[in-house]
């Protein structure tokens, strides 16, 4: 029997039979592979989730691969059976933010899968065609059910728009941290730096291409830095001063991490005298979307040693916890629709 995770409030959750919506004009109905499990899914689940950020009864589910089963009116046939990944803003398409490509700061209102419609920890998931990403014929859908976070880190990095030959570092060494390690190792940087709070994942930094690696206590915020650009994902309280204090003088930085009220702040009189250029993302706009299946087509992603947990849908609870849980030793972790059993490991199923 097919079924679906429903989180109906704050700390309670079933999981019930799932039956496919069939799509209509315009929509694609897809069979889910794999879903992401996520920080902002705990948030979900616990209730701490900005208000008007969430919409319960809800199927959360934002990260997901799957394949095409079935297609609406207008849209075409030949989409069915292809794999694919998909964005999650349902942005309108008609508004100024919309017409300049700028989808995530859609003038409509936020509505996205997994949040506030329908998300993809269920069998299958109806949603329009346009948020479709065609992956090639022989994607690995474990891998691609990262594309969504890869997506936007690659929209950091294009802000950043780090050139060959410049010396760039990542705070943070989480998933988004390591798809940002590299994002930029495929733009030839001189130098590439990794601070992280201990050295759990100095390993895998350096097998993604990091030629240095730091812990957040050797950076002193006092001391400015010489590196061109800084991509900062940790979300951390003082993630954003450990980030700026690494920038040359005229340096660039993108924050991705979203902190909890009350973090420390960036000194506005810092970043006038140094002439700092700060740059913020929240979500994937779709050139950054078509950025990162190029960029994964091209075999220049490798997210599967980010997963270390996959489980059925049923093991939704045990999913939060592992998110939550500080462990190191937990990566990422998937929910498998299909699966029946329990699986942890190493990166390979």
């Amino acid at each position: 029997m097919s079924t679906a995770v429903v989180v109906d409030a704050p700390g309670a959750h079933r999981i019930v039979p799932h039956e496919p919506r069939p799509p209509e004009a315009g929509e694609a109905l897809v069979r889910v592979h794999a879903v992401g499990v996520c920080g902002s899914d705990r948030e979900v689940y616990r209730g701490n989730r900005p208000e008007g950020y969430v919409r319960y009864p809800l199927t959360p589910g934002h990260e997901w691969s799957g394949t095409v089963e079935a297609v609406g009116a207008g849209v075409p046939e030949s989409l069915t059976g292809r794999r694919v990944v998909g964005e999650g803003f349902r942005n309108c398409q008609v508004c100024d933010r919309c017409h300049a490509g700028e989808t995530t700061l859609c003038t409509a209102g936020y509505e996205e899968t997994g949040f506030t419609r329908p998300g993809a920890m269920a069998a299958t998931l109806t949603l329009p065609a346009r948020l479709l990403h065609v992956l090639p014929d022989d994607a690995d859908l474990t891998a691609a059910a990262l594309l969504e976070p890869a997506a936007c880190i690659a929209a950091a990095v294009l802000k950043a728009g780090a050139r060959p030959g410049e010396r760039v570092a990542v705070v943070g060494t989480g998933t988004l941290g390591m798809f940002a390690v590299q994002f930029l190792r495929a733009g030839s940087p001189a130098e590439l730096l990794v601070v992280g709070t201990g050295r759990g994942r100095e390993a895998l930094s350096r097998r993604f291409g990091a030629t240095g690696f730091r812990t957040k206590d050797a950076v002193d915020p006092s001391r400015p830095g010489d590196f061109d650009v800084v991509v900062e994902t940790a979300g951390s309280a003082d993630a954003a001063r450990t980030a700026a204090a690494l920038l040359r003088r005229g340096g660039r930085l993108v924050l991705t991490g979203i902190p909890a009220p009350g973090a420390d702040g960036l000194d506005p009189t810092e970043l006038v005298v140094r002439q700092l250029t700060v740059h913020t993302v929240f979500g994937a706009p779709p050139d950054a979307w078509a950025h990162t299946v190029r960029v994964f087509a091209a075999g220049l992603l490798d997210p599967v040693p980010l997963v270390t947990h996959e489980l059925p849908l049923a093991g939704f609870s045990r999913a939060v916890e592992l998110v939550g849980s500080g462990d190191p030793a937990v990566g990422k972790v998937l929910l498998r629709p299909g699966a029946t059993e329990t699986y942890a490991g190493t990166g390979t199923t």
